[in-house]
């Protein structure tokens, strides 16, 4: 599988509670910083940057979304 997002694309990143639950938060703006090597799980990584706050995050594809 490859990736299909690319540096410097902008995603909206759904926050995740306890036990991968989805919290009822707003999604928030990022900026794909790097693709990450695909694990052994076959799922694509990303490092992502927020637009909003001073936070950077690693995540997997599903846990991101194209802005509308």
């Amino acid at each position: 599988m490859a990736h299909s997002f690319a540096i410097n694309d902008d995603v909206h990143h759904q926050q995740q509670g306890p036990q991968g639950r989805t919290v009822a938060k707003e999604r928030s703006v990022y900026t794909i910083v790097s693709c990450l090597p695909i694990e052994a799980d076959g799922r694509p990584r990303y490092r992502i940057k927020s637009k909003s706050e001073n936070v950077e995050r690693v995540v997997t594809e599903e846990q991101i979304r194209r802005l509308d």
